[in-house]
């Protein structure tokens, strides 16, 4: 699905939220050694710099290229531009050898893959026993009632026709996503553990990210334009409700709930 991202990697990389530190502390504290942690569809690296701060080696890849080009540039981060699926020997070539990988993290992504052919990997390249894999996805956001209100029914008219089937599972929080892993604690579950993640944005940005969106690109290919100017008036006015301030020029804290699942392999 890169190609869904190439031309909005920009606005990708400007808009996306950064994930919170919490949510990288709660997965470091699951792993047993931080020598190397490999980063799937890392697209712009919006996980690299907390990762490369817990981690000795950062090795991220992606489908991309255009994506890769806004990534943090880090000393101890590696990037890889790489097939869809990868073979053994490209695993060895641009991840490592098996059994070596303390944490695969996944962010924003897993539902893209084929989850077969992409646990096995996964299984292959973790340390054993107790290497771990982290996978999350952020959904709707949140800016304030007007707002909301005027948005979800943007989400669900304009943008559902025009997602893909794999979307499902970031809408339930990747709670119907496969997830064949050990818990890594007592409470006897993979998650999804709920996180959030904040933005502050314009409603120019915040019009920004909805262009960066899959749907919103793929409706732009079949030539439908999902941001006409009577949407774009009624978000004006939700956003700017009560206050009477011009376009974009009043900035909103923007949440955006997380969902992780987490879980580890055996021996």
């Amino acid at each position: 699905m890169a190609h869904l991202f190439i031309k909005q990697a920009k606005a990708y990389a400007k808009t996306r939220p950064t994930y919170p530190p919490e949510l990288f502390r709660f997965i470091a504290s699951k792993t047993r050694s931080y020598d190397l942690v490999w980063d799937v569809g890392t697209g712009n690296g919006q996980a690299i710099p907390p990762l490369a701060e817990m981690f000795k080696n950062v090795v991220a890849t992606d489908t991309s290229s255009k994506q890769l080009e806004f990534a943090p540039k880090l000393p101890n981060v590696k990037y890889h531009l790489t097939p869809h699926n990868l073979s053994i020997d490209q695993i060895h070539q641009n991840i490592g050898p098996k059994s070596t990988v303390d944490l695969v993290t996944i962010a924003q992504a897993l539902h893209w893959f084929d989850p077969a052919k992409f646990y096995d990997q996964v299984k292959y390249v973790l340390k054993k026993p107790n290497g771990v894999i982290a996978a999350w996805c952020y959904t709707t956001p949140l800016v304030d009632p007007n707002m909301d209100s005027v948005f979800e029914q943007f989400y669900r008219v304009n943008l559902g026709p025009f997602w893909e089937e794999e979307r499902k599972f970031v809408e339930t929080g990747y709670i119907d996503l496969d997830f064949p892993f050990k818990p890594v604690n007592k409470s006897g579950h993979t998650g999804p553990y709920e996180f959030e993640a904040h933005k502050v944005m314009s409603l120019e940005d915040f019009v920004t990210y909805i262009q960066s969106l899959s749907a919103y690109i793929n409706a732009k290919e079949n030539g439908v334009e999902l941001l006409t100017d009577e949407v774009l008036e009624e978000f004006k006015h939700a956003w700017n409700y009560g206050n009477g301030t011009n376009w974009g020029s009043d900035e909103k804290l923007v949440k955006f709930p997380i969902y992780l699942r987490i879980g580890k392999v055996g021996n």
